[in-house]
């Protein structure tokens, strides 16, 4: 799921940040100086360059100084100089120097280039000779003449080095009247001129602040600019592209320090998992499954602005819901530093290939950041259109991404779709999958995914043992009713069935404990600790008695043969068995024949024969009686608008005003309002939402009870629809009812969904402390469960039995 959300106000204008806000930092608390470079004063026994040349020794070597010959025999060498300074060298007498050197030895016999110390400081051309003449000569007792010809051999190094790197003292003379301004990065400034104290630019506008290392002397902020090593630029390969940026060498890289305060402890350890897997020399893909609204973009989106000012040629791709392309925009407005283009083929109306490909060749020329929608990605990357528009597009996609971001990365899980298909084409290593709901339905989707970020996990040579190491364990018969040969399906489907039906706890431990050795370096889990921060979230498994005419509906449903038929039928009936007539012929109308037909069924309507509108009613009434807002998520459309048109009718509400509605037709900007209004206005009452459609990108913090209609067969799907409400910025305790039919065929689906959850809280969230029944729905008094609702005659009477989910 895609979770802006940091713990902070996102109902906040685009343009103002509240707490977030840099204008809102403390000063800081010493007044501002020039910084000035402090001479400090050398060390006893030590002397500059500078003292070298201008003093009495400089003196004796110009006129032949005093002491022994040079090693080998030969008279010493001497350095010619103008005047005193000697700042002219003879030619080639610094090559002699050295060759005398080099052919020195001390009195012990040992060669001088043998000397680790003397080595270490001939190669950074600092002075290896002795501290002075008279320490030389007088004090060492087994001076052998050499000091002049080291001092004479520093002075051929200094004098040789590059002019430019001289300050001369009379420049610094000149810097009140112009300064050439030397800048230096201060963590609480900026860039300020380390002569004059001028601010180049501001702490606030600036990526990041850590100091460079001393032995790099290459600068990676972008706008510093690094040269083509070749000294040529990139040539075109394709028609208006330039070739994609390859130096990705390994730098230090930190959050920017507006973004670090902000940061929670378990977003700082993401930070430091995606530098671990894509900052080394050997990048590899990674996942984030981290709680829905435990802020994975706001982290994402710092990463992504940290990475492109190390590396000003990466070209980040963002394939998301499409859904969801309006709230990563917006937080990017939020938490950006620097004024970096986002480019998508929605915005701009690039519908057809041409379009796209101008739209691709815009982010591939500029340092930018594209979005995607999984559907628009795979249909470019899988076009079978040999047209070379369609091969520019899919070239482009395939090689120039650097950074791949998959949000809502569970989306690509079936290896057998075309999305799937496209991600695994694109060419980088560097794929970043975020999920709030990682485990979907079967333990092969997880590894579906792993595969996507690192290609044949399972071949790897660490998962190869403890892929070993757990068909070791399960038991034999297990292993025999399976599979006879290990392949990755069927390893798969073991470790669900161990997980599932294996009596023995203690061999499930062991496995999950194998699991996450298998998977600790690659996929970074995060339950949602900081949830713990809000008032509260109960989930309720709510089983209702039916009708008696619904009984007899779900008799004759009982025995359709078709799954799916089952589950879209039942979940009309459940809801009342009017709308049986209209599930009939509801396919073959238009949606205004649809709604009409609704409208025809509320003018004769008995509520009590259906058991979960009367449930909805009820509750509805409670809510509006203490002041609070009703979600209502369901699977399929036609029970959703009954409610909403039952609503309209009972309570007399308009759409807009009171009653809020989204379902897949409506587009971001629909969305937007709708979602705005509900939370803010007090007039609104009840929001109803298709599950998949208010699944991901949209906060609805407004509402502190949920219905969930019907039991979706993908439980990852459900816990997404609560966590629009159970988020930052809720304030108060969330009741969530999941709606279940008693006797019906919903029971079993319910049933399966909570196995499928159980698996997922076992691998990521087990531990020491956990028992045998730590994932199992625990069964509780109606009288005695802590909710006031559900103790009122009003809702408790077609209550079968009541489940608290852990």
């Amino acid at each position: 799921m895609n979770d802006a959300d940091n713990g902070h106000d996102t109902n906040a204008p685009d343009t103002v940040v509240t707490i977030d806000s840099d204008d809102d930092e403390p000063t800081i608390g010493r007044p501002f100086q020039p910084y000035r470079d402090v001479v400090l004063n050398k060390p006893e026994g030590q002397f500059s360059m500078k003292q070298f040349l201008e003093g009495d020794y400089a003196q004796g070597i110009s006129s032949g100084g005093k002491g022994g010959g040079g090693g080998g025999g030969g008279g010493r060498g001497r350095v010619k100089g103008k005047g005193k300074t000697g700042r002219e060298v003879k030619e080639g007498d610094a090559e002699k120097i050295q060759t005398n050197i080099a052919g020195s030895t001390d009195v012990e016999g040992k060669s001088l280039n043998d000397d680790a110390e003397f080595q270490r400081k001939h190669d950074k051309g600092e002075y290896v000779g002795g501290d002075s003449d008279s320490d030389m000569e007088e004090n060492d007792p087994h001076a052998d003449g050499l000091a002049d010809i080291w001092k004479e051999m520093n002075f051929g190094l200094e004098s040789s080095k590059d002019a430019d790197m001289d300050i001369s003292v009379k420049e610094h003379a000149k810097v009140d009247e112009e300064c050439d301004h030397s800048f230096i990065l201060k963590e609480d400034i900026g860039y300020v001129c380390r002569v004059c104290g001028v601010v180049q630019r501001s702490i606030e506008s600036i990526i990041e602040f850590q100091r460079p290392k001393s032995s790099k002397s290459i600068r990676t902020y972008y706008y510093e600019g690094q040269s083509d090593k070749s000294g040529e630029s990139a040539a075109a390969v394709l028609d208006g592209v330039k070739l994609p940026g390859k130096d990705f060498s390994v730098e230090e890289i930190s959050a920017h320090p507006r973004h670090k305060k902000q940061m929670k402890p378990h977003q700082v350890e993401g930070f430091n998992f995606l530098l671990s897997n894509l900052i080394t020399d050997n990048p590899g893909g990674c996942i984030l499954a981290h709680a829905p609204g435990s802020g994975k973009t706001f982290m994402l989106i710092s990463f992504i602005q940290s990475f492109m000012a190390k590396y000003p040629d990466a070209r980040p791709l963002v394939v998301l819901p499409r859904g969801i392309l309006a709230t990563w925009k917006k937080e990017f407005k939020r938490w950006q530093v620097e004024d970096i283009p986002l480019f998508d083929c929605y915005s701009q109306k690039a519908d057809n290939r041409a379009q796209q490909l101008e739209v691709l060749k815009q982010w591939a020329n500029t340092r930018s950041i594209l979005f995607l929608g999984y559907k628009q990605f795979s249909t470019i990357v899988c076009d079978n259109d040999r047209s070379s528009v369609s091969a520019t597009c899919q070239e482009i996609l395939l090689t120039f991404p650097s950074l791949v971001i998959l949000d809502e990365g569970h989306t690509p899980r079936n290896k057998d779709t075309d999305v799937f298909t496209a991600v695994e084409k694109v060419q980088t290593p560097r794929k970043v999958v975020l999920s709030g709901t990682l485990y979907q339905n079967h333990v092969r989707e997880v590894f579906n995914i792993l595969n996507l970020v690192r290609p044949r996990f399972l071949k790897m040579e660490n998962s190869r043992t403890i892929k070993r190491r757990i068909l070791s364990r399960v038991s034999i018969e297990t292993r025999r009713n399976l599979f006879k040969k290990s392949n990755d399906n069927e390893f798969c489907e073991l470790v669900e069935h161990t997980l599932l039906k294996d009596e023995h706890f203690k061999r499930k431990v062991t496995v999950i404990e194998d699991l996450r050795e298998m998977t600790r370096n690659v996929l970074h889990y995060y339950k949602g600790d900081f949830l713990d921060e809000l008032p509260g979230h109960v989930d309720f498994s709510v089983f209702l008695n039916l009708s008696p005419r619904q009984k007899r509906e779900v008799r004759e449903l009982k025995k359709m043969v078709r799954k799916f038929k089952v589950s879209s039928d039942g979940s009309a009936i459940y809801v009342h068995p009017e709308l049986k007539s209209l599930v009939k012929s509801v396919t073959n109308d238009k949606n205004e024949d649809y709604i009409h037909k609704i409208d025809l069924l509320l003018d004769n309507l008995n509520e009590r024969e259906g058991v979960k509108a009367k449930f909805f009613l009820n509750l509805l009434r409670l809510c509006e009686s203490s002041g609070e807002k009703l979600l209502v998520f369901a699977n399929y459309l036609i029970p959703l608008n009954f409610l909403l048109k039952l609503t309209m009718k009972v309570k007399g509400w308009t759409l807009g005003k009171q009653i809020f509605l989204i379902t897949g037709e409506h587009d971001n900007d629909e969305r937007e309002v709708a979602m705005d209004q509900f939370n803010q206005s007090s007039d609104a009452k009840v929001f109803f939402g298709s599950i998949k459609a208010c699944g991901e990108g949209i906060s609805l913090v407004g509402a502190s009870r949920i219905i969930i209609l019907d039991v979706h067969l993908n439980p990852s799907v459900t816990r997404q629809a609560i966590g629009r409400a159970f988020r930052p910025g809720q304030v108060r305790k969330v009741y969530t009812y999941r709606l279940v039919a008693a006797g019906s065929p919903e029971e079993e689906d319910h049933t399966t969904c909570h196995r499928k959850e159980s698996i997922a809280k076992m691998w990521f969230e087990y531990n020491e402390y956990c028992g045998q029944n730590e994932f199992e729905m625990e069964k509780i008094d109606i009288k005695d469960c802590g909710d006031q609702f559900l103790e009122t005659p009003w809702l408790n009477e077609d209550i079968n039995s009541l489940y608290k989910r852990s």
